[in-house]
């Protein structure tokens, strides 16, 4: 009888191990990265391909010249297999920080010299503690990566800032050669202004610990400012757009109508001027399909 049970209870351990591993993830499969141009990365170690990237052709950016040129020139140092910096994009709303990263790429991938050179892999701002992850995942492989972070910042105890700061340069390992880390925030130094002051009245050492927040931005090779635009930059980013998509508007009354949206608005920026041109399309039943 002790036979029996012990022999039972033998199988009924093989079954339990047996769904165990069936369970158990298995080894992350090395991504393909030339099976497409931009994935969106997945903490739990997925990259989902992106079908088509959402951007607009690097012309249609006005009013951002000297950044654009300096982030493109960057860009294609690193598609070259070049020295580049990691770039964070900082400042005024709606003024083009995300859209110029993705048609930056864009440009670079149908360049004639470098073309198809680049992957653009998003990591969404929840998931920033999981980049030294990604960073591992990409590193050796012989495709050139952007890993890029829309509208980072950090708020209240969010120590997640120490994974972005480990993965660009610290640690034994380093930042991958084949790598480069673009973000685009609000924030200069991506940390609030009164989170600083709060460090400021409650630590030991204020000094220290402010510097450890401040030094987040420091990673970033490249600062590249983004400012509220006057009302000619805004007339040409509408016309810009008027042009590229054969608008049957004449010059003076898209400028008057977009005058009036933005004065709706409250502001001026490339965004509101896209907003104007989607609204001036529709009633103007013409689809925006480019030149």
């Amino acid at each position: 009888m002790a036979q029996s049970i012990d022999q039972e209870t033998v199988q009924t351990l093989k079954r339990i191990a047996d769904a165990l591993e069936r369970l158990a993830p298995g080894d992350t499969p090395s991504p393909d990265l030339n099976a497409f141009e931009a994935f969106v990365w997945h903490p739990a170690g997925l990259l989902e391909p992106v079908q088509q990237v959402s951007r607009v052709d690097i012309g249609l950016l006005k009013g951002i010249d000297h950044v654009r040129n300096i982030l493109l020139d960057n860009t294609r140092r690193f598609a070259k297999g070049l020295p580049a910096n990691n770039a964070l994009l900082w400042g005024a709303r709606g003024m083009g920080k995300s859209s110029l990263v993705k048609a930056v790429h864009g440009a670079i991938n149908t360049d004639k010299e470098t073309t198809n050179a680049l992957c653009l892999i998003e990591i969404h701002r929840e998931d920033i503690d999981s980049l030294p992850a990604l960073m591992r995942l990409l590193r050796g492989h012989q495709r050139r990566v952007i890993a890029f972070c829309d509208d980072l910042s950090f708020d209240g105890d969010d120590a997640s800032y120490k994974s972005l700061k480990a993965a660009l340069e610290g640690g034994v390992e380093g930042r991958p050669d084949n790598v480069l880390f673009y973000a685009t925030s609000n924030r200069r130094h991506l940390i609030p202004r009164h989170m600083m002051e709060n460090e400021r009245s409650t630590a030991i050492n204020p000094a220290e610990a402010v510097e450890e927040k401040v030094s987040l931005s420091d990673r970033f090779g490249l600062w590249l400012g983004f400012h509220n635009c006057s009302q000619g930059d805004y007339l040409d980013m509408v016309d810009g757009y008027v042009a590229y998509f054969s608008l049957p508007v004449s010059p003076d009354d898209a400028h008057a109508q977009a005058i009036e949206w933005s004065a709706t608005r409250g502001a001026r920026s490339g965004r509101v001027a896209w907003q104007f041109i989607q609204d001036l399309a529709g009633r103007l039943e013409h689809p925006l399909t480019g030149a």
